[in-house]
């Protein structure tokens, strides 16, 4: 049985940093495609970052710059590094396998992410 589990989250001010990780136990990462997904107060879930088995990345649009996504496939866990954090970045966030562009796992309890002006 698949567990993932993120970590990391916290409260910071805005122009903080926050390195999010996921480590995934029960099934090997190395050839999926894993995201980073938040969902905030009252609002859906969201996609903002990807990497590909091949490393390859996505970022939402606004987020390019600010977010970085890795992945250490000996370890079997995702990180996702959060520069000059804003607080519309205030969400909970998730990690989870994508497949065709959909979260294939279920959810993990999250890590919460907490920016104050």
């Amino acid at each position: 049985q698949v567990q993932v589990v993120e970590s990391g989250g916290g409260s910071v001010q805005s122009g903080g940093s926050l390195r999010l990780s996921c480590v995934v136990s029960g099934r090997s990462i190395s050839n999926l495609a894993m995201g980073w997904y938040r969902q905030a107060p009252g609002k859906e879930r969201e996609r903002v970052a990807s990497i590909g088995s091949d490393r390859s990345t996505y970022y939402k649009d606004s987020l390019q710059g600010r977010f970085t996504v890795s992945r250490d496939n000996v370890k079997n866990m995702v990180y996702l590094q959060m520069n000059n954090l804003k607080p519309e970045d205030t969400a909970v966030y998730f990690c989870n396998w994508i497949s065709r562009s959909i979260p294939q796992w279920p959810w993990g309890q999250g890590t919460q992410v907490m920016v104050s002006s």
